[in-house]
């Protein structure tokens, strides 16, 4: 598990821009068994892919008219059972972090991994979500 004082400055970027932290398996299941449209971004202390997806993340969220209901995050390696129920939700995609998830009626309609992220900017990712809540929310 990270060091909280590695992490906290992470989680922030996050909580601090409207995000709420998902940090028991109870609340993913809450959380994705609701109607409407949540985003769950799996959050990571990997620097180049969390670093951009951070940024991207937020951004789509600021720029599009449409979003989702539900701005969630877990971090992984530190919200343990919180990460490995949301992926247990996510199959049959791989365990990744950082990642991104749009869930639409606790189904799966969209997912960044972590190889969608690497070496794209926070723009990039950004305009992926922005079709993605066009399309979905």
């Amino acid at each position: 598990m990270y060091p909280a004082d590695i992490v906290i400055p992470m989680k922030e970027e996050l909580t601090e821009n409207g995000f709420s932290e998902l940090k028991t398996s109870e609340e993913v299941i809450n959380q994705l068994d609701q109607k409407g449209t949540t985003l769950v971004m799996i959050n990571s202390v990997c620097g180049c892919s969390a670093g951009t997806a951070r940024p991207g993340v937020l951004m789509a969220v600021a720029n599009s008219n449409k979003k989702p209901a539900h701005l969630t995050t877990s971090f992984a390696g530190f919200d343990i059972d919180a990460v490995k129920a949301i992926r247990e939700r996510l199959l049959p995609y791989p365990p990744s972090s950082p990642s991104v998830a749009l869930f639409k009626d606790g189904h799966l309609v969209h997912m960044i991994e972590r190889h969608h992220i690497e070496g794209r900017s926070a723009q990039m990712i950004a305009h992926n979500l922005i079709a993605a809540f066009n399309e979905y929310c």
